[in-house]
């Protein structure tokens, strides 16, 4: 029985120093699995992902990449479901106070203090701009962190603008717009005064759309959350941006969206485009822009009303509570928001194409200044944007694009779909608008605002 036992013994201090001589098996790397949009940044974003690779060995990335209306619907259907299939998801200012409500997202600070070790080094909450800051919290803790941030501007073509003898005010109205935008207008050489969204989407025609109504003295509901889109401002204002678009713009835009009208201004199409500020850098991207010498960018337009001419978003980075990888996904949302992702974008893309809007110590690098001749109208623009005051009359909202209630989602992608059809010419603005009260109305009395 001795000597059984000690050839036991002999055996297990054998196969114990064997496998100390076989090299460590390496442990596989958390995979954690991103949905984002298909906007420039983002696409650095990705093509990045070798830096992070090499950064964080122990984490890999696994994209998913979608058009801004599937990335909304995919998104909000997971987290509402809590299915969990993602790790990190990509969304904006009038999604993160909702679903922080809901409980659908962790909250970044309490992330950050749980797991301080997957916080990039340095990271500086405090120096992210403070609008950013505010509209991404709920209950005074953050609840995404911006990947890039925007108002609206006024983008134009100086070139066409010298040649035809027009000087672009630096705060332009909607009337000199329009009389800028026809003069410029020249189908015949595929040349079109002004490119604007007609996108279906709460957050593709409506974004644009709703600021113009703003200026025109419109809202979306009154005090008594009564919808107001019959409302003769309503007329007045779609009036004027269908009618500028069917006359002076670039045909089909009931399709186009932000990336179809970027393309049509970088490949000199368009004389005048009236978007996301966001959109500078890449107007001033040889590699992508051909108007690099070209583009002016001045303050959005407004109308009668200098209230909520110019919207204030960020595209964010968020941790749905379903995570399993909640402190990798930490870890990668503060590398893609942190200064040192800034460096790296510059450094390796270009100056003029990082991440615009989310960081105060961005505006104060002499290399972007430098580069970025966008960036004084860009930082003005957000910082004059007031979500709160977007409106010339008082409403029960917050948001200037859009309307920060659960329920707009749905409203202003089905009254966006009328306006759309206007635009196509497929029905008339009374119609189109006459719809869209009615929509509006049955939403907000089966949601319990109005009777």
């Amino acid at each position: 029985m001795k000597k059984k036992l000690s050839l036991l013994v002999t055996l297990a201090v054998i196969v114990a120093t064997l496998s100390m001589m076989l090299p460590a098996r390496a442990q596989s790397p958390t995979e954690i699995t991103i949905i984002t949009v298909n906007n420039p940044d983002m696409k650095i974003m990705q093509g990045l992902t070798d830096q992070f690779q090499a950064a964080y060995p122990n984490i890999k990335l696994n994209w998913v990449v979608l058009p801004e209306n599937e990335l909304r619907a995919r998104v909000t259907t997971d987290v509402a479901s809590g299915t969990g299939s993602f790790d990190v998801v990509t969304v904006g200012t009038y999604e993160v106070p909702i679903w922080a409500k809901n409980g659908w997202i962790k909250s970044v600070d309490e992330l950050m203090t749980a797991n301080p070790n997957n916080v990039q080094a340095n990271y500086d909450k405090e120096d992210l701009l403070k609008p950013m800051r505010q509209a991404l919290s709920f209950e005074d803790k953050l609840f995404a962190v911006p990947f890039y941030g925007e108002s609206s501007m006024t983008f134009y073509n100086k070139k066409m603008f010298k040649e035809a003898g027009l000087e672009m005010p630096e705060e332009p109205t909607w009337d000199q717009i329009r009389e800028f935008a026809c003069k410029l207008h020249k189908p015949d050489q595929k040349q079109y005064g002004i490119a604007l969204r007609g996108l279906p989407g709460w957050g593709e025609v409506m974004a644009p759309l709703t600021t113009v109504i703003n200026t025109f003295g419109g809202k979306w509901f009154d005090e008594n959350w009564q919808p107001q889109i019959d409302s003769k401002e309503w007329h007045d204002a779609v009036s004027f941006y269908v009618n500028l678009l069917h006359d002076c713009g670039v045909p089909g835009a009931e399709a186009n969206g932000f990336s179809e009208s970027l393309t049509a201004i970088a490949q000199g199409q368009a004389a005048i485009w009236v978007d996301a500020t966001v959109a500078a850098g890449f107007l001033t991207d040889p590699k992508q822009s051909k108007i690099v010498d070209d583009v002016g960018f001045v303050m959005a337009p407004y109308a009668s009303v200098k209230k909520g001419y110019h919207w204030l978003w960020a595209w964010s980075l968020a941790i749905p509570s379903t995570s399993p990888h909640q402190a990798e996904a930490l870890q990668f949302i503060t590398w893609a928001t942190s200064k040192d992702y800034v460096q790296l974008v510059g450094k390796t893309n270009g100056w003029n194409t990082v991440p615009p809007g989310t960081r105060e110590s961005t505006y104060k690098l002499p290399e972007y200044l430098a580069a970025a001749a966008f960036a004084p109208v860009t930082l003005k623009s957000i910082e004059t944007a007031d979500p709160t005051d977007s409106t010339r009359d008082k409403v029960p909202y917050v948001g200037v694009q859009f309307v920060g209630i659960p329920e707009f989602q749905g409203i202003g992608t089905d009254v966006s779909q009328q306006i759309s059809a206007a635009i196509a010419g497929k029905m008339s603005v009374d119609d189109a608008l006459k719809k869209g009260q009615e929509i509006a109305v049955k939403a907000m009395k089966d949601a319990g605002y109005i009777q």
